[in-house]
């Protein structure tokens, strides 16, 4: 019988900070097909526009950001969701401010768990 994940409760404060590049800060819960992730950055970090085979729901918690997508330019602010369908090109540009994202990925993104 295939293993089930158990339940999860889980506080931000309580989960692991990474810093996957300068100036941004990651926490990931993650389930079996899902996962959330809590994305701080510095103002003015760049994000290049890129694509991937996820699906990916981001709601922004905090901030202004400029974001690009499919050639197409949007400011976004807390309190936005934006649904990205798998393969979409996007990237972001933050603003003069702090920005915390809220990103969630279904399948998991694989490339995230990768520790280095």
């Amino acid at each position: 019988m295939p293993s089930v994940m158990p339940f999860q409760h889980v506080a931000w404060d309580s989960v692991p900070v990474e810093s996957p590049a300068p100036g941004i800060d990651r926490q990931m819960v993650v389930g079996e097909r899902l996962m959330i992730c809590r994305l701080r950055f510095d103002p003015f970090v760049v994000t290049p526009v890129h694509s991937h085979v996820h699906e990916q729901m981001t709601i922004v918690e905090r901030g202004r950001v400029r974001f690009f997508v499919e050639g197409e330019e949007r400011i976004v602010q807390a309190g936005d969701v934006l649904h990205f369908p798998s393969n979409v090109q996007h990237g972001a540009t933050m603003l003069d401010e702090e920005v915390v994202l809220i990103d969630i990925f279904t399948p998991i993104r694989e490339d995230f768990l990768v520790r280095t």
